[in-house]
């Protein structure tokens, strides 16, 4: 037996600090992290729980032998009371289908010999009973649910059946896989039905623990098989009635069943109790990263901005050790960036009112000699419209007065797609702040098509159709060896390139500051937000001088770098956690 209280305690740091960063695609949680140490910990719980390593065995204990003799005769009067139909006859269990030893007093069962199988309730029709449909049934360890209360008549028909004490089993993907597992109770009257994505068992007599079959579905070893029993297509597939059914069972003697429910109960408390303190640590660890970054954006002076530089860095080491921390220290350089508190000021930096004087001349020239043309003029930024006081030299402008024009991309639907064509650049590849070619598709193009979408060197690519968290990314085009198209869920801005550093506004695009005013007026429709050209020229920009400029951009750069080097030995310290829990696992269950 596996003594499991120094399981946990022994290895508490690695079952709380094995984490990994949860799938944007998943459904039905919000986290943005999954504290696998210790959900897998509740799995080794489980597992070590069916296989009697959890609990010591009782040598008085009755025998599975005996009880599995009772719950035969139990059934054997059922069926000649007519109170069950007689089931197909399961084979027996081959020496070869036990997938690991049982201890002393255990037997190999099936659930189609200790339970009825998808049974029927027979009542009035008038009678309330509980209606489950499957949302309403949890994943939890203790097979939780909720229900609805409707007249008999109205869910007899098209559902599945069940009573106080069935134990429900989700077939479906992904519901099978999540362990939606019940043991239905409290049920109106004592009954129910509900989805038919379920399969039903119902325990012969009172010889069973409701719990430890529960314990059984849950376990690790019977899911990993069930995935593999599946039939159907993708996202339909289902686990067959047969393996519900047939599938070998340990089966301990009853005392020992309860002995194990309630050690269960106890471990999983604690798990609880674990998970709880973990994500308070990681909540406290945020706020308090959070806390200290913002004395940085909100310092008045250099000497208060050194103050908190210094407390900060005393205590570098444990502050920035979550992604999620590194990404607030990310964010705050772009906000000190763009609020002038990055690098210092030079007094004989060319003042931005120069640089914007000078890109009025340009744009009037150009709109004389018919290259461009004239834009709709932008409102000035009113004193109560700028969020924050800009050093000396700074200017507050419309984001669009700093562009020689915005354009559209090519529409091309998906099967123009060619081998030999002109690479064009989609919303894919538009990744953190960079184009990232991989999985460039290319396109054919006549000769206009080609001149009207080419893209050139310090081109600022702007996502325009996206997800509310992601429209509005932005990236600059780099020097390439091949013409470059866009298609058309992004839009091209072309910058005054002799006043402007494309560069900083690829970055103040990156900061909360831009994202803020992307997110007040991008438009949402079936889970896609979208934005315009004239949305974005609207945008409050802060400009440095040029020179400053470029020592922004050379000073972030140093800064995001190291913050994506603490992002890579971050990963590699939790993925060496991760696999530390694993082999934890493989060595207790093996």
């Amino acid at each position: 037996m596996i003594d499991a209280d120094s399981l946990i305690t022994e290895h508490i740091d690695i079952w709380t600090t094995a984490i990994k960063k949860r799938s944007a695609t998943g459904r039905g949680n919000n986290k943005k992290i999954e504290l696998t140490g210790i959900k897998k910990l509740r799995e080794l719980i489980l597992e070590l729980a069916v296989r009697g390593q959890l609990v010591p065995q009782d040598p008085n204990d009755e025998p599975a032998a005996v009880l599995l003799e009772k719950i035969a005769a139990e059934k054997a009067q059922l069926i000649k009371d007519k109170k069950i139909k007689k089931a197909k006859v399961l084979p027996d269990i081959g020496e070869d289908e036990k997938p690991f030893e049982l201890p002393s007093g255990w037997e190999w069962t099936k659930l189609g010999l200790i339970a009825e199988i998808a049974p029927r309730n027979q009542l009035d029709d008038n009678v309330q009973v509980s209606f489950i449909p499957m949302p309403l049934i949890t994943t939890n360890y203790k097979g939780s649910h909720g229900q609805e209360i409707r007249k008999w008549s109205e869910i007899k028909k098209g559902y599945t059946h069940f009573s106080d004490g069935d134990i429900g089993l989700a077939k479906i993907t992904p519901c099978f896989e999540n362990s939606k597992v019940a043991v239905f109770s409290g049920l109106k009257n004592g009954y129910g039905a509900g989805t038919t994505e379920l399969h039903i068992a119902r325990p012969f007599g009172e010889m069973i623990s409701h719990y430890f079959v529960l314990l059984y579905l849950k376990a690790p070893q019977f899911l990993q098989v069930g995935k593999t029993k599946m039939t159907g297509s993708a996202g339909q597939k289902r686990v067959p009635v047969g393996f519900f059914a047939g599938n070998p069972m340990p089966f301990p003697p009853l005392a020992e069943q309860h002995r194990i429910v309630a050690k269960v109960d106890e471990l999983m408390a604690l798990c609880d109790q674990l998970e709880q303190q973990t994500e308070d640590s990681i909540t406290a660890h945020q706020t308090l990263v959070g806390t200290l970054l913002a004395t940085l954006t909100s310092s008045k002076n250099t000497e208060a901005f050194s103050q908190s530089w210094a407390r900060i860095a005393a205590h570098f080491d444990t502050l920035f050790t979550t992604e999620h921390s590194i990404d607030q220290l990310k964010q705050t350089v772009l906000q000190l960036a763009v609020m002038g508190k990055l690098v210092p000021q030079n007094p004989n930096d060319e003042p931005a009112s120069v640089l914007l004087e000078k890109i009025a001349a340009e744009k009037e020239q150009l709109i004389k000699d018919k290259k461009i043309k004239k834009a709709k003029v932008l409102p000035a930024i009113s004193d109560d419209e700028k969020p924050f006081e800009l050093p000396c030299e700074w200017e507050w402008v419309r984001f669009g007065l700093l562009f020689k024009s915005f354009s559209n991309g090519l529409y091309k639907p998906s099967k123009f797609y060619t081998e030999q064509g002109f690479i064009s650049l989609r919303m894919y590849n538009i990744q953190n702040g960079e184009i990232n070619f991989s999985a460039a598709k290319r396109v054919e193009l006549n000769p206009n098509e080609l001149e009207q979408f080419l893209l050139e060197e310090n081109d600022l690519l702007i996502n325009r159709v996206n997800s509310k968290e992601l429209v509005g990314k932005t990236a600059i085009i780099p020097a390439f060896q091949e013409p470059l198209v866009y298609e058309s869920m992004n839009m091209r801005a072309k910058s005054f390139i002799n006043y402007i550093s494309a560069h900083y506004l690829n970055l103040f695009m990156m900061s909360q500051l831009a994202k803020d005013s992307i997110s007040s007026f991008a438009k949402e429709a079936i889970g896609q937000a979208s934005i315009n050209q004239g949305q974005v020229s609207s945008i409050k920009t802060p400009l440095p001088p040029l020179l400053e400029q470029h020592r922004i951009v050379k000073k972030a750069d140093e800064l995001l770098t190291l913050c994506d080097q603490l992002k890579t030995r971050l990963s590699a310290a939790q993925t060496t956690q991760v696999h530390l829990a694993d082999t934890i696992v493989k060595q207790v269950v093996n």
